[in-house]
């Protein structure tokens, strides 16, 4: 193919072309990505101010909510910009920039959310042994091999798609660059980008959740070896955040990714992106706040400080 046929910049469709939605669209997407900016931002600063939080565990959740601040910026600026303006022109170098940060950060917190489960199962099953199993070393490294783990498969899945000649049409029938609409535009073979894909992707997920899976395993059977309901209660209640955030995470990506392209829809995978990329990195904070009592009260903490600042302010 000739590279002046090659597709030198895309069309995003976008998730409606009727006019009358733009506005409302804009507005909806608007205030997720505001909740979803204030709400990461005040976790990652609640947990840098306290210093009860100052552990492993809130470490780790810091990184989820920068990493869920990262993929939803990724994408939601552009698909916002796309709804008020009418520009869903994107390059095919800034389009592969946005598929690659997406998927980076969207990697990093599966393999951050496996290094939750492995904390959550060393501060239950082995208690005593918490502060020599789960080290500020430990931590460190357990957040730089997600990042590392992240970036690398970005590269793998960017040059996977990238590699492929654009030049049926430039009109990609999504709201962001993902790879299931690109390799629907491609005009070359995309039978072993989508093994690539395929099995690039099950194996991180079946890593990440294997992990997730044998630390609540271990979870579990300490627990019901416990004697005391309050302790039972006490040790579930640790794991519950974690395990709501793993459910909608993998829930999703699981039902968008792998499956092969003849039984994608299109539109029933707008709606999962939309779910997955914008209303999940709003909902994790939410979810570690309301149902976490040493972040709630650093939030009143927080809040106390504030008070008494604007009161010697007036």
């Amino acid at each position: 193919m000739e590279n002046s046929t090659e597709v030198t910049e895309f069309l995003l469709r976008g998730l409606s072309n009727d006019p009358e939605l733009q506005i409302p669209l804009f507005i909806i997407f608007s205030l997720i990505y505001l909740i979803t900016a204030v709400g990461n931002l005040g976790m990652i600063q609640l947990i840098l101010l306290d210093a009860r939080l100052h552990t492993p565990m809130y470490v780790l959740l810091s990184h989820l909510s920068l990493v869920d601040l990262g993929y939803s910026s990724a994408v939601t600026p552009k698909a916002m910009m796309g709804f008020l303006t009418g520009d869903a022109v994107i390059s095919h170098n800034a389009c592969a920039t946005q598929f690659f940060f997406f998927v980076a950060f969207i990697t990093v917190e599966s393999f951050l959310l496996a290094s939750m489960a492995y904390d959550r199962y060393a501060a239950v099953c082995t208690p005593l042994h918490y502060t020599t199993a789960v080290t500020t070393n430990v931590c460190a490294c357990l957040v730089i091999g997600s990042y590392v783990g992240g970036f690398l498969n970005a590269s793998i899945h960017t040059g996977n798609i990238f590699r492929l000649s654009f030049c049926r049409s430039n009109v990609v029938d999504h709201f962001f660059c993902d790879a299931p609409p690109l390799l629907a535009l491609s005009c070359s073979d995309t039978y072993v980008s989508e093994m690539v894909i395929f099995f690039v992707v099950g194996f991180n997920d079946l890593f990440s959740v294997l992990v997730i899976l044998v630390s609540y395993l271990f979870i579990c059977i300490t627990i019901l070896k416990m004697h005391s309901s309050e302790g039972r209660q006490k040790a579930f209640s640790t794991c519950t955040s974690h395990l709501t955030a793993v459910s909608i995470f993998y829930g999703t990506g699981i039902f968008m990714y792998l499956q092969p392209s003849s039984s994608h829809s299109m539109n029933t995978d707008k709606v999962a992106s939309v779910f997955y990329t914008m209303v999940i990195p709003m909902l994790n904070p939410m979810v570690y706040s309301l149902r976490n009592k040493e972040v709630k009260s650093a939030f009143k903490k927080a809040v106390g400080r504030a008070k008494s600042s604007i009161r010697l302010v007036f």
